[in-house]
């Protein structure tokens, strides 16, 4: 078997909007990188809304198993889309690109020198930190190339579809994410390093909504064999209703096999690092048990200058990216884990 890196969508899927779309549609591009052996991991993100496109918002965390957080939370001005073959293939702000260089096959993100600001976990987990926060000049490219076929959101199991066309779909929003061989530099304070790792890069383009919603765990990993796996599921109702609930097993090769969580490791506490995130996913063909324990957590700080973005309610979940070490049937990898929690159910 082959492997098809588009997973059938069509090439255009994997551009940018050309335009300003309409009312409350965003265009966001995201990725979660992690290095092979989990010196380091980094999110890096724009929020490209229609109501603020002159100016797409920036996200970027860069976290080390030390504690430190490099973190930035801004606006730029927006790149122009049309990239050098004459399609949408780039999103940009401020000191920030990504591009599309072949679709569902090559993808950079580019940093451009630029201060950042040097938090800790600790600081992070605490909601406060100093006034006079140390700088640090950042930048990065990277390359990365899928290796796993897309997952779109609700489209593996007939319950995913069920759920993802109702009220829970809005708060995923229309959107796929896929597993990538990475390589590229990052240089602080004109210290430059070379590395290799894992990347999950989440396209999202639609309405998105956020009030009303609960809680999450989503984990994945790209292991060295190019086996992976892929989870996203809501925390049980109060109701006793459905929760959302959509993985995958892939064994290296053909497509992707659903899944879903039998065992989760929900979020009631925030450590720095040091913490058990195993899972049981259950498949066709049975139980699969992945153990994994992270090796640096971050609180996140919001939207743009590290306060609550306005399209966020109070009532919003607390949310934690961490990245974590997998083990799967003695196999091991690096990968991410974001989880949310309603803040009463929490043990602050």
């Amino acid at each position: 078997m082959t492997i098809d890196l588009t997973g059938g969508l069509p090439l255009e899927r994997d551009y940018v909007f050309a335009e300003r779309p309409g009312p409350d549609v965003r265009d966001a591009s995201n990725i979660w990188l992690v290095e092979e052996s989990g010196a380091f991991a980094m999110r890096v993100g724009i929020e490209a809304l229609a109501e603020e496109w002159e100016a797409h918002e920036i996200w970027l965390d860069i976290a080390f198993p030390d504690g430190r957080v490099l973190s930035a939370r801004e606006r730029g001005t927006s790149h122009p889309t049309i990239g050098p073959e004459g399609k949408p293939t780039i999103i940009g702000a401020g000191p920030l690109e990504f591009r599309s260089i072949v679709p569902f096959q090559h993808w950079s993100c580019n940093f451009a020198p630029h201060a950042v600001t040097e938090l800790t976990a600790a600081q992070l987990i605490a909601d406060t930190w100093p006034d006079d926060v140390p700088k640090r000049k950042v930048s990065f490219g990277i390359d990365y190339y899928p290796a796993v076929p897309p997952l779109v959101s609700g489209t593996l199991t007939a319950d995913s579809r069920d759920l993802m066309s109702g009220e829970q779909g809005t708060f995923i929003s229309p959107r796929f994410e896929q597993l990538c061989r990475a390589q590229g530099f990052l240089e602080i304070d004109g210290a430059r390093r070379e590395f290799k790792g894992q990347v999950l890069r989440i396209k999202r383009q639609g309405v998105r909504k956020f009030e009303g919603f609960w809680g999450h765990c989503w984990q994945s990993a790209l292991f060295p064999s190019g086996r992976a796996f892929g989870i996203n599921v809501f925390p049980p109702r109060a109701d006793g209703k459905p929760s959302f609930n959509e993985g995958f097993i892939f064994d290296g090769d053909g497509v992707l096999k659903p899944a879903r969580a039998v065992t989760m490791p929900w979020m009631t506490k925030l450590f720095e690092r040091d913490e058990v995130v195993d899972l049981v996913l259950e498949t066709a063909d049975g139980l699969v048990k992945i153990q994994g324990t992270t090796f640096i957590n971050c609180r996140s700080r919001g939207g743009a200058g590290g306060k609550a973005s306005s399209s966020m309610p109070a009532s919003f979940p607390i949310v934690q990216q961490s990245h974590a070490h997998y083990t799967w049937d003695g196999e091991k990898a690096t990968g991410m884990i974001e989880r949310s929690t309603l803040r009463a159910q929490m043990e602050m």
